[in-house]
């Protein structure tokens, strides 16, 4: 068992040289801010902070507050200073000193003196705060209006900035894989921990729990909102109060966040009453070939488009052999007929963000000249780059019986009868199955950071029913 002991620390060598990269990037001043909690009802009692994911690339500690300052080929760290009552509400804070020590940078200032050191510069550079108090703080010290969450609208320096940001972050150091490889051993083992939870009469919130406390005991976050649910047709589905009941399968999608911020992100799809039925194994196992054969396409120098496109072939396959689809493959996703069942994108980058800088909007998962399809389904798919090794990418086919799909006459008139629903009414058990896994591109092809879970229909048959 891990625990928050094992959790690696970004070493200051490998923040120097993140640092040192954009520097010898981005040509021109430019202002990272960390970001502040928003208030939960009143102002003393806020939400829990979460450091903008920018600033913790370059910084590695959640500083409530603070900046980072890049200017004249030097790094200044804006922060908070130390006040005498810190001992008794927060704890002591570090000198300057300490922090400028610990993290490598070239100076640290208070934050107070920030509009005096940035009004300074001309032309400073930003990206996206995270929330409306930071935007506002950034406005004023710029001069200029800054948006939270305003990356689609990104142009001039803010644009030149965060396509040098982009181009360090979609490339991930040794570090920066030490950390998820951390994130993704203990979100392994919270799905372990969920699947033995997981039991007729339960509920969903047993299992939700029993995967939280994992976290927490290593003193991990959620990446995202959890997902653990027996209506795995609802792809986003946050609540856990449902029941759960033999002939159930629960979806949990599952992933946790190291203390420094970085992601893992994991789903599976489990019988509740620890056997699939026919129906259910049936349809597991073509989601499964889709992602094994997904996975195997995530190579160097392979279109991750082409990644989609290769689980949605094996889906279309595999519907056929089932009886579901009838007609020639081509021509069956050519009409759509894929999108029907898998109504999203086969997987994202991840890193910091679990949808890695996807506050930046499409300049990061899409590669210059690179835009969205229209066709539904595919209009989804989060990441078109040409994959490299470094690059970190989940890989999450699924199928789903989703009625507002399937009773929409615009989506399933180009497949017609083709889709036989008299066939499909016989596998009505099956919601929604979903199985995700977190891909580091290499030199030689791939490794299957989460690979350590089992998806082998029989090998998670038999840990829910060690539970």
């Amino acid at each position: 068992m891990r625990d928050q002991a094992d959790c690696p620390v970004t070493p200051k060598a490998a923040l120097i040289a993140r640092r040192r990269a954009l520097l010898s990037t981005f040509d021109g001043p430019a202002l990272v801010a960390a970001g502040r909690a928003p208030a939960r009802n009143y102002p003393a009692n806020p939400y829990g902070f979460r450091a903008n994911s920018h600033f913790l690339y370059f910084a590695a500690r959640p500083m409530e507050g603070a900046a980072l300052l890049f200017h004249d080929g030097k790094c200044t760290l804006l922060a908070q200073p130390p006040d005498p009552e810190d001992a008794l509400w927060h704890g002591p804070r570090p000198t300057f000193e300490a922090l400028a020590d610990a993290l490598g940078v070239d100076d640290v200032k208070s934050v107070g003196d920030a509009a005096q050191i940035v009004g300074s510069l001309d032309d400073v550079a930003t990206l996206p705060p995270q929330d409306e108090a930071t935007a506002r703080w950034v406005s004023g010290l710029l001069g200029r209006t800054v948006t939270a969450g305003g990356g689609a609208s990104l142009e001039g320096v803010d644009a030149a900035l965060a396509d040098a940001v982009i181009s360090l972050r979609l490339v991930h150091d040794e570090a920066a894989v030490a950390q998820m490889r951390f994130a993704a051993a203990v979100s392994v083992e919270a799905h372990r921990a969920g699947m033995r939870a997981t039991r007729p009469g339960a509920g969903e919130q047993a299992t939700y729990a029993a995967m939280v406390d994992v976290f927490r005991r290593h003193g991990c976050e959620d990446a995202y909102p959890p997902i653990v649910t027996v209506h795995g047709e609802v792809l986003h589905q946050h609540a856990h109060d449902g029941a759960t009941a033999d002939g159930d399968l629960l979806l949990a999608d599952v992933g946790g966040e190291s203390p420094e911020g970085w992601a893992a992100d994991i789903t599976r799809t489990w019988p509740v009453g620890g056997s699939y039925s026919g129906s259910q194994r049936a349809i597991y196992d073509v989601v499964l070939e889709a992602q094994r054969r997904a996975i195997a396409a995530a190579t160097p120098g392979r279109r991750y488009r082409d990644v989609h496109e290769t689980a949605k072939r094996a889906l279309v396959e595999g519907l056929v052999e089932l009886g579901i689809l009838r007609g020639e493959v081509d021509g069956l996703i050519e009409r759509g007929a894929a999108a029907l069942f898998f109504p999203h994108g086969v997987g994202h980058i991840i890193g910091l963000d679990v949808h890695d800088m996807e506050d930046l909007g499409d300049r990061a998962g899409y590669a210059p000249g690179r835009e969205r399809a229209e066709a539904f389904g595919d209009a989804f798919l989060r990441l078109d780059r040409d994959l490299a090794p470094g690059m970190a990418v989940t890989i999450e086919p699924g199928f789903y019986q989703v009625p507002g799909i399937l009773a929409d006459e615009r989506l399933t008139a180009a497949v017609g009868d083709d889709l036989r629903r008299d066939a499909l009414a016989a596998f009505a058990d099956v919601r929604g199955i979903r199985i995700e896994d977190d891909v580091l591109i290499t030199d030689g092809g791939n490794e299957v950071l989460t690979g350590a879970l089992a998806k082998e229909a029989s090998e998670v048959e038999a840990i829910v029913r060690s539970g």
